[in-house]
């Protein structure tokens, strides 16, 4: 099967987001509701060999939120052949993206590649994440490998790709997996986050103590959300956020200014809650996830 879905995004005169191309074809279908842009699944799979393209595009001024109305379960075809999504995003100056899906998970015997391309303007914002859970429950899983590439202004800002698979023992090894099901990415792209007075604090030791003597860095706040970031999140400078800050979570400032969160995990609850910024307040790298009001 091979279909495609766009997704245009625009500011009004009146100052709200109008989506003039808003264009599904099963199994990519597009609903809008009033807090976000829904992709629901027209159809099961991916199933081997199929070939999905999704494009999404941001004008000037605009905010978007787009989010999977559930996890995607890649599924074997029957000749062997591997599923492909493909997701092409741009953002122009001042427009904001949260491109948030749930979950891909590669059941047994399944192979599947899910390509990302985003060129960000200067002055773009933008959250993205992506999630793999090999198998379903009580399976080894198959093999899922995703690729993404970010240009802000022209110039490359993130090359990221992950490659694993249930039935290998070298994915599931510590160089890779280190014995986990889940793994995900979580990349913050915000123009705000600048800020030519910044002076480098004294970092504690990845998953050491806060100076409050509280909790280490990358603990799970108290109430905090399992959804991760989204586009109303405040944040300091990206350089101030340390480069690791508790185990199965890596933490890396981009020039941007920019930030990449990995994180490893047992479960997919887990890794949700691991792929979130530090929540205001707890640390001088403080990161405001909760909405505004």
């Amino acid at each position: 099967m091979r279909a495609s879905a766009a997704l245009v995004a625009e500011r009004g005169a009146d100052g709200t987001t109008r989506l003039p191309v808003q264009r599904s074809q099963a199994p990519l279908i597009l609903r809008r509701t009033p807090e976000a842009v829904y992709l629901v699944g027209g159809a099961a799979g991916p199933l081997g060999g199929d070939v999905l393209e999704l494009r999404i595009e941001v004008r000037a001024g605009a905010a978007l939120r787009l989010r999977t109305a559930a996890a995607a379960v890649a599924l074997p075809g029957r000749d062997g052949q591997e599923s492909v999504l493909s997701v092409t995003i741009s953002v122009a100056a001042g427009g904001r993206l949260e491109y948030l899906p749930e979950p891909t998970v590669a059941a047994d015997g399944a192979r599947h590649r899910t390509d990302i391309r985003v060129d960000l303007a200067a002055g773009a914002a933008l959250v993205l994440r992506d999630e793999v859970i090999l198998g379903r429950h009580g399976e080894r899983g198959g093999a899922c490998r995703t690729r993404l590439r970010a240009d802000l202004a022209g110039v490359p800002l993130l090359r990221h790709e992950l490659d694993a698979s249930g039935a290998d023992e070298v994915s599931l090894g510590p160089a890779v997996l280190a014995g986990q099901r889940t793994a995900g990415s979580l990349l913050c792209v915000d123009p705000e986050w600048a800020d030519p007075d910044w002076v480098e604090p004294d970092w504690p030791e990845p998953g050491g103590a806060k100076p409050d003597g509280t909790e280490p860095y990358g603990a799970e706040p108290d109430g905090a959300e399992p959804d991760g970031a989204g586009p109303d999140w405040v944040a300091r400078p990206a350089r101030e956020i340390p480069s690791g800050y508790g185990p199965g979570v890596a933490v890396m400032p981009l020039t941007g200014p920019a930030v990449l969160i990995t994180a490893l995990a047992g479960d997919a609850l887990t890794l949700r809650r691991r792929l979130c910024l530090p929540a205001s307040g707890t640390a001088p790298t403080q990161v405001r996830s909760e909405a505004r009001g």
